[in-house]
């Protein structure tokens, strides 16, 4: 049976997160340019780009940077959207990424795309390409949710309209899982869609980035800087690898 990740980031999904935008997208992208002292000679992936907003703000601002994600609705997007700025745009798994070693001197992951497997070995298979396609000291940045946040302010449903749709979401946490039940009402009935994110506290995290070389060296709460903490919203790890 296909898993959550290959169903979800489709048409609906371009309606569900339409709220994320390009001025949030390009405010990301200045902070992680500052965190990871960014130079126009470093060569960046941008893991699970989804629609390309970070790609396109990325090359913008005159950056080398591919994008990758396993949506060819998403990709396509992201080519109708990055159009005369000549990315390039790939489909693959983040598991086995198509890229010799040590290919990268950048390599980040936004927007919560991590965790999206049920067994720990195959999110630690990420974590592992990350750094084998990364170059010698290559640095990284990875935007996580923060465990202890989500347990403490799961919002259990919500309901909002966009562009004459109603779009109505449930959460819950099922063990080491936060989930997330998509439904979509319009003119052409009722979808629903699931998400299921694996969460791993801070510690877990650390120990796991470590195991493949991946040296933290900041986190932070969010994008404006604060400092990570248990109450902060975001896990947001920066560092680089060492061979």
């Amino acid at each position: 049976m296909p898993q959550w990740y290959e169903e979800s980031f489709g048409e609906d999904y371009l309606i569900v997160y339409k709220h994320r935008n390009q001025q949030d997208a390009s405010k990301e992208v200045e902070q992680a340019a500052k965190w990871l002292n960014l130079t126009r000679d470093d060569l960046i992936l941008d893991l699970c780009c989804g629609m390309g907003r970070h790609s396109i703000s990325l090359k913008r601002r005159g950056y080398q940077v591919a994008g990758l994600d396993l949506s060819a609705v998403l990709l396509k997007k992201a080519l109708e959207q990055s159009e005369g700025l000549a990315i390039p745009f790939i489909r693959a798994d983040m598991r086995t990424l198509p890229f010799v070693d040590g290919s990268f001197d950048v390599v980040l992951n936004l927007f919560t795309s991590f965790g999206y497997f049920q067994e720990d070995a195959d999110n630690e298979r990420v974590l592992s390409e990350i750094a084998r396609v990364l170059k010698p000291g290559g640095r990284f940045l990875i935007d996580f949710l923060n465990r202890t946040s989500v347990e403490k302010n799961l919002i259990p449903e919500s309901r909002r309209q966009v562009d004459g749709r109603w779009i109505k979401e449930k959460r819950w946490i099922e063990g080491d899982f936060v989930c997330k039940s998509i439904e979509l009402s319009d003119e052409r009935g009722k979808r629903t869609y699931q998400e299921r994110v694996k969460m791993y506290d801070y510690e877990q995290l650390i120990s796991m980035l470590e195991k493949y070389s991946l040296t933290c060296q900041q986190v932070y709460s969010d994008f404006n800087g604060e400092p990570y903490s248990p109450e902060g919203k975001r896990m947001i790890v920066t560092g680089c690898v060492k061979k």
